[in-house]
């Protein structure tokens, strides 16, 4: 399955066009479709920097997908979210997508938004590993090892 092609804006007001602007050879996308899904997405962060630190080719994503609103609607929504996060790498990390949630969701194979959705691509947008909901320990040690496969590093972590 390939991540399918998107635009968006990240919250330091830079159109990016998905999977193709990300920067890692390895990406990380926590996608979340509610506002009270953030509690979720923060747990994943700092397993996410730590695997950042470790591996120069990881990169991570916060993807807030929202329906698609006219261009004020959007502009209020993403100013509010700026003065939320005023870390400037998190705000260049954090790319709002306002599209067809319906459909995004229907080529991801994603059922509904009962939980955020963590992918791992490749600079082309294959999925390498997926899963959903709240960090564990469990889904941190599958995501480590899928990113081991495909980087071929064997070292422990």
């Amino acid at each position: 399955m390939i991540f399918p092609q998107a635009s968006g804006t990240n919250l330091l007001r830079q159109k990016l066009t998905l999977p193709d602007d990300l920067q890692g050879e390895i990406n990380i996308l926590l996608i979340a479709f509610q506002q009270w899904q953030q509690a979720s997405v923060d747990s994943w962060v700092p397993r996410l920097r730590t695997l950042e630190q470790t591996y120069p080719s990881v990169r991570f994503y916060e993807l807030p997908v929202i329906y698609k609103m006219n261009f004020l609607s959007q502009t209020f929504l993403n100013e509010g979210m700026r003065a939320g996060i005023p870390n400037p790498a998190t705000r260049a990390k954090t790319i709002t997508l306002y599209l067809d949630k319906s459909k995004f969701r229907r080529a991801l194979a994603i059922p509904n938004e009962d939980a955020i959705v963590i992918m791992v691509i490749d600079r082309s947008g294959n999925i390498i590993w997926r899963s959903a909901g709240t960090y564990s320990e469990e889904k941190g040690a599958e995501l480590l090892q899928a990113i081991r496969e495909f980087s071929g590093d064997a070292h422990v972590f």
